[in-house]
């Protein structure tokens, strides 16, 4: 007699008027509940009924029930979606489409149809991309999405590469090569240095070779000339080609497959710089004390060059440590790579004492088998020659960055600017406290911030530079030239990877620019510098997301074995710390609870980094530990360990 009774209906929304409100972000749970967080310390229990009609990471407005002490929310109003687009796994039933959010957090089945941008097949277990069109917050009935494309085939051993892309909205294949592809008048002429003798050093299975040098020892130090590829000679500013690139920013590098950021066809053939080829290209002379000090202005010009020598990080790291059976080609190239190890030794010393160097660590890479399974994970530590072309690269940065800041007064460049200036006083306490000396003016300043760095690199332990880093800035990509703290810098941009780096070819255009005297300059805008940066950070959560998943696949044979590894905790939090293995660069998770059997003993401090056990601390952020995996949890893609 109650149903539909206008009455009790309006007493009903008089009462729940009567409620107070939060807005929040939805939490879910895998057994169906969730919460409504209001902040760090404040959240709301949401029953199973009212979180069917939300989705985890929508931020909403919810009434709030008190009964008993507790607290439950009811969400009401939609603030903003969480979800837009998703990658999900097809199924169907009675002969209609839904779609499954690869998400864990979205426990939901939702009905879908088919609006395909392409023509494409779909049967079951297929990966597509679906467009979430209804939310029940908006006064819809229930949720419902449309089929954008198809990602991957269930069965494709490839279907994690396909769907991470997809998940980040990044490129799968590289862009379409023009019909006709001719270098460019651009007003300038290229000198001919194709006889001088110039070499590269990469990869053993690298293509894209961007750089080239040539070096020599003079009286008050070394002469070295750096060649780059020039694809702006090829890709005419405001190009289809170059809107493409533009668009992507940056070649795409997952484990065992790349996405370039132009075609293959420049970036392999016409621009890499391969040996016995003439190429175009963009150069730069520099001359080094025998200090390590940059000397003058740089002299830079366009020509045309010839890359007599491709070597190998390998052969010339062994060569150089006296081991291996390579031997350079001739005297030419052996006296240019004592003379650029000569070099690089006096430039790491200049940057230790007046700018900063960081301790090296291993680059992790992944080597897969035919079926895209991980057949090994490979520890690439630096080496001689690998430091010898990192040096020459960035003293080129550096005096091309300034050189064209004080031509152009603009370009594109990597600024840092240390401390978050509201963690300075935070900063200064303690450093005071581990015995250190600082003021939050000289943390403000380059040279301050590279003294402290010097210190911290002396410290016996990483703790206390693993804390100090919370209160740091991230580094942004900005179109003036400002101080890079973290490479104690007055000024620091990129040009010499313009195959692979869009803002390195805006460089490019600029230093063209500079050199023909033209009247106005088409500067890089503040739009274009967001752009750049949200892409780096697109690319490297891709990359992050697919290593996650392939260390889950890998990591299994170890989880049974009970395999030991050695770990670094680089993160502590009320739940339990974070460390990463050695071996393969895997993150693990050790919840707190499983350092002692009484849990209640064990105290976790985010804040000073440290865990005590019975009131004394065992673990510090830096710390080196041992440890085992207990648990591999492949939908999250998570690592849990236990210390051993």
């Amino acid at each position: 007699m109650f149903k539909d009774n206008p009455l009790l209906a309006q007493l009903k929304q008089e009462i729940r008027e009567t409620l107070p409100t939060a807005e929040g972000t939805i939490k879910a749970t895998a057994k169906g509940y969730g919460f409504l967080e209001v902040d760090r310390k404040t959240s709301h229990f949401i029953a199973p009924p009212f979180m069917k009609k939300v989705i985890h990471g929508d931020k909403v407005s919810a009434v709030v029930r008190s009964e008993n002490g507790k607290t439950q929310a009811e969400p009401e109003k939609l603030i903003q979606q969480a979800v837009t687009r998703f990658v999900a796994t097809l199924g169907s039933r009675n002969g209609k489409w839904f779609v499954t959010p690869e998400n864990h957090n979205i426990n939901l089945n939702i009905n879908a149809k088919a609006d395909l941008k392409a023509p494409a097949k779909l049967a079951d277990g297929d990966w597509v991309l679906a467009e979430l069109k209804r939310h029940p917050l908006k006064g819809d009935n229930g949720f419902y999405a449309h089929i954008i494309h198809k990602v991957a085939d269930k069965d494709d051993p490839y279907a994690a590469w396909q769907c991470t892309l997809a998940r980040h909205d990044l490129p799968v294949v590289e862009p379409e090569l023009p019909e006709q592809l001719d270098i460019i008048d651009e007003g300038l002429p290229r000198q001919d240095l194709t006889d001088v003798a110039m070499f590269t050093i990469d990869g053993a299975s690298t293509r894209d070779m961007d750089d080239a040098l040539a070096i020599e020892t003079t009286d008050k130090g070394w002469r070295l000339t750096v060649a780059i590829a020039d694809p702006t000679a090829y890709i005419a500013a405001g190009s289809a080609l170059d809107e493409a690139a533009k668009d992507r920013a940056f070649t795409v590098y997952l484990p065992a497959r790349n996405v370039s950021m132009i075609p293959s066809r420049l970036s392999e053939q016409l621009c890499s710089l391969v040996e016995n080829e003439d190429r175009p290209a963009v150069v730069a002379t520099l001359d080094i004390g025998n200090d390590g000090a940059l000397v003058g202005t740089p002299e830079i010009r366009l020509a045309t060059v010839r890359s007599h020598y491709k070597l190998a990080y390998d052969d010339v790291s062994d060569w150089l440590e006296q081991s291996g059976s390579w031997q350079p080609a001739d005297d030419v190239i052996a006296t240019q790579l004592h003379a650029l190890h000569a070099m690089t030794q006096a430039r790491v010393a200049w940057r230790n004492e007046h700018a900063i160097t960081f301790p090296d660590r291993p680059d992790y890479r992944f080597e897969l088998n035919d079926d895209a399974s991980v057949k090994a994970i490979h520890a690439d530590y630096r080496r001689i020659a690998n430091s010898m072309i990192e040096e020459s690269m960035i003293v080129a940065n550096i005096a091309v960055s300034t050189w064209l800041q004080q031509k152009a007064e603009g370009g594109i460049y990597n600024v840092h600017l240390g401390f978050e200036d509201e963690q300075l006083e935070t900063a200064v306490a303690l450093i005071s406290e581990h015995g250190g000396e600082a003021t939050a003016e000289s943390l403000k300043s380059l040279s301050g911030f590279c003294q402290l760095r010097r210190w911290l690199n002396a410290q016996e332990t990483g703790y206390l530079d693993s804390r100090l880093r919370k209160f740091q800035s991230f580094s942004e990509v900005d179109v003036q030239a400002g101080p890079h703290f973290g490479m104690g810098l007055d000024c620091y941009g990129t040009w010499t990877s313009p195959i692979r780096k869009y803002g390195d070819m805006i460089n490019h255009r600029l230093i063209k620019a500079v050199l023909r005297q033209d009247a106005e300059l088409a500067l890089p805008s503040k739009a274009d510098a967001e752009h750049l940066t949200e892409r780096r950070k697109r690319n490297r959560f891709a990359e992050r997301d697919l290593s996650d998943f392939l260390y889950t696949q890998y990591l299994q044979t170890a989880l049974s074995e009970k395999t030991e590894f050695d770990a670094e905790i680089f993160d502590i939090n009320r739940g339990g710390m974070r460390a990463r293995l050695i071996a393969n660069g895997a993150m693990v998770f050790i919840p707190a609870p499983t350092l002692h059997s009484d849990k209640k003993q064990v105290q976790a401090n985010a804040d000073d980094g440290l865990i005590s056990i019975e009131g004394e601390v065992k673990y510090r952020l830096a710390d080196s530990i041992k440890v085992r995996l207990s648990e591999i949890k492949t939908v999250s893609r998570s690592l849990v360990a236990e210390v051993i």
